[in-house]
């Protein structure tokens, strides 16, 4: 929603916005932006009475305790008879689709790396020269900024239906309380890309197989000419490639056996490999990013860029001047000790297998011997309900020491954590977590955290306690 705002402002719209506990980097970018951010729903927003509200999925008709609506603001503008849209129709009537502007969406969705792959396509575009519009979940540090509508399209581009690129993080959780497809239905890409598929968002839905059905209804909407890349090492994709599909497909995997003669694999280290395409050596990227993930990623951008005609060798050589996205194991700073430094690091990693990935790319990176203590707090609404505990110790598995916020929870995090033994600690409080922290703290430790909210500003605090 801070994107679609600033996206809004971009085309020359004032926008003011509401929510609850905004945190950086987005609350600074709406502030950097001239974009008024107001605390909380309170109903005498109405009195602003702008052209359209436009409606985040955090809001709901929810009602609290006493029976009061949790978003007075949201029955204010039912009442009044206000005009009200979704964030992902808003966008796609106003930017994605407007008939003076024709743009060729590259949507990116998946469990994971959505952001990451999202902000690796538009930078590998935008060195190419095409100057694409992007919406990103996070902010991408070789652009400052998590949106833009980039190149703005001649009278000679429309009349030659030429379209501009505009690459989007395409979510499959649902629109708004009003609209409960996934958001990804509204944005009608030319490149979709599939970049895995686990069940995740348990809160809304039921299983694996109701998230592939809206995965394929996101296929239904790729037009012949288009193409969609897919991941071949999930499973589950296949499923939903299985249910139709009828435009082009590339397929992507670290091994060319599950790829097949045709697809996209590669050939290396995480920070140093070689991008195959039909078996053969066809670009290199040098890096200083940590994951076998992020090599899937770079595959998925780099097959996805080829749909718009960049070579694959321009896009790979782009990547080498790729920096990551804000909170994409970002090094939040580091503290003194004989003996070595303590790093402290953030990271967005909330469902378990991101967990696990993150601390497999910053084993790699920082090698058998160094210690990393993994802090984390299970925040999303699927890790709220417990419907992924098990998986914790296995996603752990790889950290020296382990520290979970517990605060919130509705299930024991001390039970789920249990066969970890000693390596793991839980506590209720952020300022607890703190504690345990730099009691266990030594020199050389690499501190890892990991939540997709603001962790109570953990990183900041952590710095200052280890430095003290």
């Amino acid at each position: 929603m801070g994107g679609l705002a600033a996206l809004a402002r971009e085309a020359g719209h004032k926008v003011t916005g509401c929510d609850a506990g905004v945190y950086p980097p987005m609350s600074d970018q709406l502030r950097a932006l001239g974009i008024e951010l107001i605390e909380g729903f309170g109903a005498d927003q109405i009195a602003l009475k702008p052209d359209v509200y436009v409606i985040g999925n955090v809001v709901s008709r929810a009602r609290l305790a006493d029976g009061s609506p949790k978003f007075p603001l949201m029955e204010a503008i039912l009442e009044s008879g206000a005009t009200y849209t979704s964030g992902p129709q808003w966008l796609a009537e106003h930017v994605l689709h407007h008939p003076s502007q024709p743009r060729h969406v590259l949507a990116v969705a998946g469990t994971h790396g959505k952001t990451t792959t999202t902000s690796m396509l538009a930078w590998i575009l935008q060195a190419a020269g095409l100057e694409p519009g992007f919406l990103v979940g996070g902010v991408p540090m070789n652009f400052g900024v998590s949106a833009r509508l980039g190149r703005l399209s001649s009278q000679a581009d429309v009349a030659a239906h030429q379209r501009t690129p505009f690459v989007i993080e395409a979510d499959e959780y649902d629109t708004a309380f009003f609209d409960k497809r996934s958001k990804f239905v509204h944005y009608h890409p030319r490149t979709a890309i599939l970049n895995n598929l686990e069940f995740d968002h348990a809160d809304i839905f039921d299983n694996l197989a109701a998230i592939e059905r809206q995965f394929h209804h996101l296929v239904r909407t790729v037009p012949g000419s288009g193409r969609v890349v897919v991941n071949a090492d999930e499973d589950s994709l296949q499923r939903v490639l299985d249910q139709g599909c009828w435009s082009g497909v590339a397929k992507f995997g670290v091994s060319a056996n599950a790829t097949g003669q045709d697809g996209w694999s590669v050939q290396g280290e995480p920070d140093n490999f070689a991008v195959l395409h039909h078996g053969q050596e066809v670009g290199r990227v040098q890096w200083d990013i940590t994951g076998v993930h992020n090599q899937l990623n770079a595959l998925a951008a780099i097959a996805a860029a080829e749909h718009l005609g960049v070579s694959p060798a321009q896009a790979a050589a782009s990547l080498t001047e790729f920096q990551n996205v804000r909170r994409r194991m970002e090094v939040r700073g580091t503290v003194p000790r004989a003996g070595g430094d303590i790093t402290v690091y953030d990271d967005f990693a909330h469902h378990p297998t991101a967990i696990r990935t993150t601390v497999d790319g910053l084993r790699r990176k920082v090698g058998p011997n160094a210690r990393i203590l993994a802090v984390f707090e299970p925040r999303s609404n699927t890790m709220k309900l417990g419907t992924m505990k098990s998986q914790l110790p296995w996603s752990l598995e790889d950290a020296d020491l382990a520290f979970c916020h517990s605060g919130g929870l509705d299930w024991d995090a001390v039970e789920a954590l249990s066969p970890m033994g000693a390596r793991a600690s839980v506590a209720g409080s952020v300022d607890q977590v703190i504690a345990q922290v730099v009691a266990a703290a030594q020199a050389g430790d690499h501190v890892l955290c990991m939540s997709n909210g603001g962790f109570g500003g953990i990183h900041a605090k952590l710095l200052a306690a280890l430095g003290s």
